[in-house]
């Protein structure tokens, strides 16, 4: 597997170190919360050096930030935890309002999985050795007082808003995709694309003409995640009808 950067030498550095440890003490070893371009580039790594025992999860279905776990027999439990804030919904509160509260307290962000808001509710996954910290420091955010809680089977919060919409493209191709959906034309796109700003699968990608499928997820810097939802058919003049989902 090519290196992409110093940055990504070090992180599979670190792959190889979680390999040998887990094996030496047979049993498992779990990295701290990835982000989906970290979760990409370790399932890529892991496989390409024949490492195929290994799950992410997030404390959920569709978790963004996963913790990585790799297993020396069978998978294990994963040392994470969801902590649940209630507040009147009349108090508005942000993710951001969240993450802030708790990077106060000295926690690292690798140990902060996703935060999901809404109105008068919170869910936050967290490493479980930080859960009791993190209840016992917590009363306020900002200005507005909180409970704290375990989530106990209950519904979580929405979380990101998201929309779907229809497009036309000429082709699948990486540009055509992304000057559907930011506007823009072939022309900027392909400088976005070369200048490193578009992210297919997690993972940088400057190729112009790269084919996305259905299902893949295409990040534009500045704009956000799209995700290909479906590949509905061709119009009458031969364009492609594709549904994108797009997280803000």
């Amino acid at each position: 597997m090519a290196y992409i950067s110093d940055n990504d030498k070090l992180f599979f550095s670190k792959l190889d170190d979680g390999i040998y440890l887990s094996e030496k003490r047979q049993r498992a070893y779990f990295f701290p919360f990835f982000t989906e371009r970290e979760q990409a580039l370790a399932e890529r790594y892991l496989v390409s050096v024949g490492f195929h025992r290994f799950a992410f999860f997030g404390g959920y279905e569709g978790a963004e930030r996963k913790m990585l776990g790799l297993f020396f027999y069978e998978e294990e439990e994963f040392p994470l935890c969801a902590v649940r804030f209630s507040f009147r919904k009349s108090d508005k509160l942000s993710h951001r309002d969240f993450l802030g509260a708790i990077m106060s307290l000295g926690v690292e962000r690798e140990t902060v999985g996703d935060i999901l808001v809404e109105d008068g509710s919170c869910v936050v996954f967290v490493r479980s050795e930080i859960r009791d910290y993190i209840v016992s420091q917590i009363f306020k955010i900002g200005n507005v007082g909180v409970k704290i809680g375990d989530l106990n089977g209950e519904q979580l919060p929405r979380g990101r808003d998201a929309e779907e919409r229809d497009y036309t493209v000429s082709s699948l191709r990486l540009d055509a995709v992304v000057a559907a959906i930011t506007g823009l034309s072939r022309e900027k796109t392909k400088s976005l694309i070369l200048s490193g700003s578009v992210a297919l699968e997690h993972v940088e990608c400057k190729n112009v003409s790269q084919a996305v499928g259905e299902h893949d997820t295409v990040t534009v810097r500045g704009k956000g995640k799209f995700k290909i939802n479906g590949v509905r058919g061709e119009t009458k003049k031969h364009r492609i009808r594709i549904s994108i989902i797009h997280y803000r």
